[in-house]
């Protein structure tokens, strides 16, 4: 698979307005609704699965990798789309899910981890050891965090797993969320910052790990807020092609693409975006149209609207997944719950009340 990867990135770096999609979503609908858009327009997909959401322990999902790999396939098969235009991405792989421990015990869960990913069908990797765990800072420097994603980028090596090609960096924003600009825009990740990052990594990978890196992720200046989009300045260049240029076979990879204008997504390829991830704002289209569906039966008078009051309740009964991402007075946390970009009801679908 990842010579579809490969072939994407050469036709980017050749000026072509090549990209392929990454979809980061567990949702059974959403998984489906896009593996038949790509089986649709006969084109390959990006999978992708979380530290957090997927893991040896099951993740907030449930979901080890080998389990996320079945049931996708198993999607895919009922739906008739063939599993090879398929290819799977591990995302943020790291100590980030036990960062609150010993930061050895943490990479030795994170190296399990990689492994599962490996084992169970992911090529694409995204190494991500930015994250401090106990004792250190929030966001650790590039030297350490290449260090840690070096040691894991063997891990998943020592498989004997060819078809792999590892993508490093990070986007996440500093501790307070992402900043904007004086014109209100998204920060970009400077060239001087990218070019670090890399350097950091080529040091401290071996040769065969460097040659199975082909992406870079960095911030082109999209965001979003719970109620707020930071919409890409389309007549901004960050000036990252350049940096991505100077080293052989690499692309760079932006992370919360959520609900930007369509003509943003070419323009970010023209950028040096061959790979381009999405999530929240797919989740956040099921809800939109379950709960249209749901007053629309009200209105009918086929039925009573239940779904708003179903979730509020499973929402309020255990906050865990929203209490941290919104604020506010009462209404305006509960306008956030149900219709907040972040769509951290996504969380509660799966919960059978919801379904």
């Amino acid at each position: 698979m990842s010579n579809i990867l490969k072939q994407i990135v050469t036709a980017n770096r050749s000026g072509q307005t090549a990209a392929i999609p990454s979809v980061c979503s567990a949702h059974p609908d959403v998984l489906r609704a896009s593996l038949l858009r790509a089986q649709t327009r006969d084109r390959a997909i990006v999978i992708e699965a979380t530290s957090n959401q997927v893991n040896q322990f099951g993740g907030y999902t449930g979901m080890t990798p080998r389990d996320f790999v079945s049931i996708v396939n198993s999607i895919a098969d009922a739906a008739k789309v063939d599993r090879d235009r398929i290819i799977f991405g591990g995302d943020h792989l790291g100590p980030q899910v036990w960062r609150k421990g010993d930061a050895a015990q943490a990479m030795a869960k994170a190296s399990t981890m990689v492994g599962d990913y490996v084992n169970a069908g992911f090529t694409k990797i995204h190494l991500d050891c930015s994250e401090g765990c106990a004792g250190e800072d929030a966001q650790v420097g590039d030297s350490l965090a290449a260090s840690r994603a070096a040691f894991l980028a063997e891990t998943c090596l020592s498989g004997g797993q060819t078809d792999l090609t590892f993508v490093i960096g990070t986007e996440v924003p500093p501790p307070g969320g992402a900043r904007a600009d004086e014109e209100g825009d998204i920060a970009p990740t400077s060239p001087v910052a990218a070019e670090k990052t890399l350097q950091a990594h080529r040091e401290a990978f071996s040769d065969s790990a460097w040659s199975k890196v082909s992406g870079l992720v960095v911030q082109p200046g999209v965001e979003f807020a719970p109620m707020h989009v930071h919409h890409f300045p389309m007549d901004r260049d960050p000036a990252l092609r350049a940096v991505m240029l100077r080293w052989p076979d690499l692309c760079l990879e932006a992370h919360s693409t959520d609900y930007q204008h369509p003509d943003v997504f070419p323009k970010l390829a023209e950028l040096g975006f061959a790979y381009q991830k999405v999530g929240p704002a797919l989740t956040f289209a099921y809800r939109q149209a379950v709960y249209a569906l749901d007053q629309m039966q009200a209105v009918a008078g086929w039925g009573q609207a239940v779904v708003y009051d179903t979730m509020e309740t499973l929402m309020l009964s255990d906050a865990d997944a929203w209490k941290g991402h919104y604020h506010g007075a009462p209404d305006q946390l509960k306008i956030a719950r149900h219709f907040g970009l972040a769509d951290r009801i996504r969380y509660y679908w799966a919960q059978p009340a919801a379904q």
